[in-house]
This record gives structure tokens, C-alpha cells and sequence, in this order.
């Protein structure tokens, strides 16, 4: 068993890209964690997706076991966390877990947004940072003004930030000597009844549901009785043990040491992430506080190509929604698109993971609607509803006032782009609240509404910006707003797969640029369709696909030209019989890039 004050329990935050995974295949590598064949670049970054990408999804931990300089064995329990805005909530409960935090920050790129919003959540947690400046070896770092900013942004004492570079290994030693030496040990008693934090499960299709916990107090051995409490069911631990990164079985987990135990848990509904593990025999009084509940900020319809396939999709999306608290679904049928789940995603690159894990890992082809954000309507007889589908928005003159969410964004950039993210920011509606500068940077703190910025906010401020814009952002509530729904109507029938709400000023050009993208889009019939946004009973734009044209007097030769005309009458009659009763079929792919529509 290791003494409580040799364990210490750490995680690597920092804003995307500054070096957390590779600085956590250093320790690795140091501690003897992997032999020099076993490992690899981004080893704690399994998913492929993550590896193809370059950025961490999920939160990994790793027990290693440090030697100091001073002779004693350590017990380092090391969480990597993700960097991206549409992750944070896998940061929090990862920091939960922690006493301590290694703040990584590029020598050469300085703080950036994402930077502040990870240490505001360190704080939160009451946790102690470690400042480290990494990618001191490359020619454009400026580490002394980096250390400046760090105290002049965060506020936090950078005088003994810890100078390295994760890729070639340099002053990575000095970051394991700093863990042991200013990181506090964990709090907790053996003797205690069982008190573990379920900070995350995934499902295992040998072992079942597999959950990672932090135990605070107590222990948890093999063979032992469990109760969860959030749902009061019981389980016999089968498996016990660590991630060395390798899955290593062990007799027992004691206080303040993080591990995953298996107990042949079946249904994915009774592992909820934040729930108090306890000893079904002896178990704890009162649970411990758990996490606050992620708010899914964006929603979006998935729906199976084939309709055959709603009970896979079904059974996919609880397996990742085991993997993935942060992920809510619900289901919901469309006239269009059959059954399908309207799911909930914390932004769009979540949104985007989850899509490509469902067809990576399940082999399902799927169909997304355009994703929105919850509005809330009031209604003329006084009740207040929450929209989640544009698609189910009721009649007009039933609402009396809609409010749509807005956000708080900081962004970071250098001052030669300020003019093309502040013109970016004033065209989705922006309120700015202010401007600092702070190290040669710019910070700029904007209020936007939310809808604004899930289409391709992101993709246009790095565009304008050429990568070195960096965002963040935190709801802050609801206003009102002159908001309609535009409808899409394809040989006047309407669409509502790619019906959406928008601001009644942007309404024209979304929906020119919609309609233009579908002309493109849609398969040409042998007579003309007509592709309209609508607001209610007005046409707001038009384009028309024109008609493919069958040449029915390849057969006339010689002779009169009436006989010629008399063909192409009849073709005509015909095409405007087809216009009346036939129906256009809008493949897949089209609806796909027509979501993907970017307004610029």
C-alpha cells in the first residue's frame, strides 16, 4: 500500500496544441511507464480519431511511479485532458480528481483564450498550479514575455515556471521533481466507509460497462459489494486495477488513488458520471457533491439512411452516451427523414466527433439536420416552451415574443487581424464589451448571440485571423430577439430537414444562399423545380433547376416540320403534368452539403 503523502494526482491543461500529450508521453516515458518499443507519439490519444486529428477527445489517466532525487517512490496519478472550447466539461471532472494542475503554455504563442478558461476552472476546483512553459527551443520563443503575460492575464506567479521542451525531453525531469515537491498529496481515510468518485465510464464489449473512479475515502477490492447511489443498485467488483498506460489488475484501490474497477455492470443507465460509489454493506451517509450537469448548447436531428437501422443507432448512441456524459439524445420523427434522434452536442466539433465515431465505430450512415440552439417561446396565453427543432415551431400568431441564448466570447489575436474579427464579430450581431491589450496581444470580449456562431463562426475567425485567433466562451443567458423561422420549399413542398430560425435581417441572404446551393445540388428532372425560402406565406428567394431536356425528335427524319412540332407539343403537355404530380427526390449527399452551408 503507498503512504497518502508519496500519491500525487495531477492533470495537464492547456489551450489546444501547446504540448499536454506530448508532455504526458514524456512522464511516460520517464517513469518507465512503456518500454522504448511500446511506445509511440500521442500514446495516451488511442481513439484514431484523436491520433488523425492531432487533438485529445477524451481525458486519460496514467499511474506512474516516480523515484525522486531525495530517494523516494512516488505514486503519480496523471490525467491528459482535451484543449478544445466544445470539451471543457471532460476538464472539469477531471480536475475534480486532482489536487494539482500542470499549466502548459507555448513559449513561442504565449496565454491564450483557452489557456484562461482552463486555469478559471483549476481555480474553481481550489486546485494548485504549476506553471510550465514548453517549446522553449524553438527560434520564435520569448519565454521572459510569456512569464509576463502568465502575471499579467492569469495572475498567477510564473517567476518559477518550469522551462522545457516535451519534444526533445528537455527539463521534463524538473517537472516531475516540481510535481512531488509543490503539488499537495491527497486527503483521506482507510478505515472510513467506501466513498468513490465515478469520474468516467466506457463501454467494454468483453467486460461490459468499465468505470474510472477516484476513491476518497475507504477502499474498494475485488469481489467486493458495490452500490451505486445516484440509482441504488448493487454489483460484485470482478476487476480491480490501473492504467500503467497498459490495463494492469490489482487486488485493491485505497484513498486517494484513481482506477477503474469492472463489476459486469450491463445497462448503460446505471453508471452516471458524478455518482458516489460506496460499500453496499457499510455504506457512506451522504453521497459525495458530484458535478454540475453539462448544458448541451447545439441540436441536431440524426437520422439512418436506412430506415432499418433505428434500433443500431439507438444502441450506438447509448454506448457513447455511456463514453460521453456531455452527450444527450432524445427521439423524434420527421416526415422526410423517417425516425431518427434529435441529440445534444456542447458545439460544433462535438457534433462533429460524435457523427464520425457513429460511423467509425458502428458502420452507420446517417443523416444530419441543420443544428440549432434551444429557443424559448412565450406564448400569447402565458406559457413558456422550449424549442429544440425548427421544424416543430407552432403557429405565429400563438407566440407572443421568442428569446434566443447569447454567449460571452473572449477572443485572442494579434492586433494586425483586430480589423477582420471585429467586422466578423459586428456582422453576427455582437455587442462588444471590451478591448485590452496584454503582451502585444489583443483581447477582445464580445456578447453574441449563440446562433451566430455554431455554423462557422470558428472556421471564419481562424480564416480571417490565418490560424492565430484563439476563442472562448460562456453562455450568459437569454434575450429577446426578432427571430422567424425560414422555411425551404422544393416544388413547393417544404423541406423540413432544412427548415432553420433566423434573425429577420439575415433572413434574405441565408436563404439566397441556401437556395443557390441547392440549385447546384439537387438532380435535374425532366421538368423545372422550383427551390424557395419562405417566412410563412412570403418568398423571401428563389432559383429554379432547369429541366433536362429529352430529345423526342431523334427519331423524325425527313418530312413536314409539323410532324417535328407535333412531338414537341405533347412534350410539352406532358412536362407540365409531371410539374403537377411528380415528386422530387433529394438524395442524401445534397441535404448534407446543403447543412454544411457556410454564410459567408
Amino acid at each position: 500500500m503507498t503512504d497518502l503523502s508519496h500519491i500525487r494526482n495531477f492533470s495537464i491543461i492547456a489551450h489546444i496544441d501547446h504540448g499536454k500529450s506530448t508532455l504526458a508521453d514524456r512522464l511516460i516515458q520517464l517513469c518507465g511507464g512503456l518500454t522504448d518499443r511500446e511506445m509511440q507519439e500521442q500514446v495516451l490519444d488511442s481513439m484514431a480519431l484523436e491520433r488523425e486529428r492531432g487533438i485529445t477527445i477524451k481525458a486519460h489517466t496514467v499511474q506512474l511511479r516516480y523515484a525522486s532525487k531525495a530517494g523516494d517512490v512516488y505514486q503519480l496519478n496523471l490525467i491528459d485532458t482535451p484543449g478544445h472550447v466544445d470539451f471543457a466539461y471532460e476538464v472539469s471532472r477531471s480536475l475534480a480528481a486532482c489536487e494539482g494542475a500542470l499549466l502548459v503554455v507555448d513559449a513561442s504563442q504565449g496565454v491564450e483564450a483557452q489557456t484562461l478558461a482552463n486555469v478559471y476552472l483549476a481555480l474553481e476546483h481550489d486546485l494548485e498550479i504549476v506553471p510550465v512553459l514548453n517549446k522553449v527551443d524553438l527560434p520564435a520563443a520569448e519565454p521572459e514575455r510569456v512569464k509576463q503575460q502568465i502575471e499579467d492575464v492569469i495572475g498567477l506567479d510564473a517567476s518559477d515556471a518550469i522551462m522545457i521542451s516535451a519534444k526533445s525531453g528537455l527539463g521534463v525531469p524538473d517537472v516531475l521533481e516540481a510535481l512531488v515537491a509543490r503539488l499537495p498529496p491527497p486527503k483521506g481515510e482507510e478505515d472510513h466507509p467506501l466513498e468513490a468518485l465515478l469520474i468516467d465510464s466506457w463501454y467494454d464489449q468483453y467486460l461490459g460497462v468499465v468505470t474510472l473512479v477516484r476513491v476518497m475515502n475507504g477502499e474498494i477490492r475485488k469481489g467486493m459489494r458495490i452500490r451505486m447511489m445516484a440509482n441504488n443498485s448493487a454489483y460484485d467488483v470482478e476487476e480491480v486495477g490501473v492504467f500503467t498506460p497498459k490495463r494492469v489488475a490489482r487486488d485493491r484501490l485505497g484513498p486517494g488513488e484513481i482506477g477503474y474497477i469492472s463489476a459486469a455492470i450491463k445497462a448503460v443507465a446505471d453508471c452516471s458520471v458524478g455518482d458516489t460509489i460506496t460499500n453496499d454493506r457499510k455504506p457512506t451517509d451522504k453521497p459525495l457533491a458530484g458535478f454540475k450537469p453539462s448544458l448541451p448548447v447545439v441540436f441536431c436531428g440524426l437520422f439512418p439512411a436506412d430506415a432499418a437501422e433505428f434500433e443500431v443507432l439507438r444502441d450506438s448512441l447509448a454506448k457513447l452516451r455511456l463514453n460521453d456524459a456531455s452527450f444527450e439524445f432524445e427521439t423524434e420523427s420527421s416526415t422526410a427523414l423517417g425516425f431518427g434522434f434529435r441529440c445534444g452536442f456542447l458545439g460544433l466539433l462535438h457534433l462533429e466527433i460524435i457523427q464520425e465515431r457513429l460511423d467509425r465505430e458502428f458502420g452507420l450512415d446517417l443523416i444530419a439536420t441543420s443544428p440549432s440552439v434551444v429557443y424559448r417561446l412565450h406564448m400569447v396565453n402565458g406559457d413558456m416552451i422550449e424549442l429544440h427543432n425548427p421544424a416543430d415551431m407552432p403557429d405565429v400568431t400563438r407566440i407572443a415574443s421568442i428569446e434566443e441564448p447569447w454567449i460571452t466570447a473572449t477572443i485572442m489575436l494579434p492586433d494586425d487581424h483586430l480589423g477582420g474579427v471585429i467586422k466578423l464579430c459586428e456582422d453576427r450581431r455582437g455587442i462588444q464589451k471590451e478591448l485590452t491589450y496584454v503582451g502585444g496581444r489583443a483581447m477582445l470580449v464580445y456578447r453574441l448571440p449563440l446562433n451566430e456562431v455554431v455554423f462557422d463562426f470558428y472556421d471564419r475567425l481562424k480564416s480571417i485571423s490565418r490560424g492565430y485567433a484563439s476563442f472562448d466562451y460562456q453562455i450568459d443567458g437569454y434575450e429577446e430577439g426578432d427571430l422567424v423561422k425560414m422555411s425551404i420549399l422544393v416544388n413547393a413542398e417544404p423541406v423540413e430537414a432544412l427548415a432553420a430560425i433566423v434573425h429577420r435581417s439575415q433572413a434574405e441572404v441565408r436563404g439566397r444562399a441556401l437556395c443557390g446551393r441547392l440549385k447546384d445540388l439537387i438532380p435535374r428532372q425532366l421538368f423545372k423545380i422550383a427551390v424557395q425560402a419562405a417566412i410563412g406565406g412570403k418568398v423571401i428567394a428563389r432559383e429554379t433547376v432547369s429541366a433536362m431536356r429529352k430529345d423526342v425528335t431523334a427519331k423524325c427524319y425527313g418530312g413536314d416540320i409539323t410532324r417535328k412540332k407535333k412531338l414537341l407539343e405533347k412534350q410539352k403537355e406532358g412536362k407540365k403534368r409531371m410539374r403537377a404530380f411528380g415528386q422530387v427526390e433529394i438524395p442524401q449527399s445534397a441535404f448534407i452539403a446543403a447543412l454544411k452551408m457556410s454564410d459567408t
